[in-house]
């Protein structure tokens, strides 16, 4: 066994929108979704695991997440909390936000389309309350979107979902397990 990343290669996907596939290295592909949910990439294998996100936005809009076992979101009412911060050109706005959700990434300038996220997921798959961390690079000029998060719930789950509040989303999602 080797130290570093490895690719978790979903058993499978489900969207809604135009199209998405997994590919041959694990990572998938999807174009003009407004939700998609990636199945199977957390396991007892790992403890922790990161997922990078290349990909555009065809309008500003927040990326939610939902963690997933067997197929099915979790949607308890008020059991994910997320802590914000948004530097964007000489504006610094945060928040909090108690839902059914947590906020995963954002594209903030609807003018600019490409921008990269990376998020850490710690422990999804132990039967214990989740914490992630995510922050966007919006290439529209310098601007940094943080999200921490937690869910609240003592359950193992397996995957996880990622939707938008409005627009759509196409590009590439890759999910890596991080070696104990």
């Amino acid at each position: 066994m080797t130290n570093g990343l490895v690719v978790m290669t979903p058993s499978s996907i489900a969207y809604s929108g135009t199209s998405a596939s997994i590919n041959a290295d694990g990572s998938v592909d999807f174009s003009a979704v407004t939700s998609l949910s990636l199945n199977g990439v957390f396991t007892a294998d790992y403890d922790n695991y990161m997922v990078a996100i290349r990909g555009n936005q065809n309008t500003a809009a927040t990326i939610y997440c939902r963690l997933r076992v067997s197929g099915t979101d979790n949607t308890t009412t008020s059991s994910y909390v997320s802590q914000y911060l948004l530097a964007s050109s000489t504006t610094i706005q945060s928040g909090r936000q108690t839902d059914d959700k947590a906020r995963l990434f954002a594209i903030s300038d609807a003018t600019s389309k490409y921008g990269g996220d990376v998020a850490y997921f710690f422990g999804p798959y132990l039967s214990q309350p989740t914490a992630f961390r995510s922050v966007t690079a919006d290439a529209s000029g310098p601007s940094i979107v943080e999200y921490a998060s937690t869910h609240n719930q003592s359950t193992s789950y397996d995957g996880f979902t990622m939707f938008v509040d409005s627009g759509s989303l196409s590009g590439r999602v890759a999910v890596y397990g991080m070696r104990k």
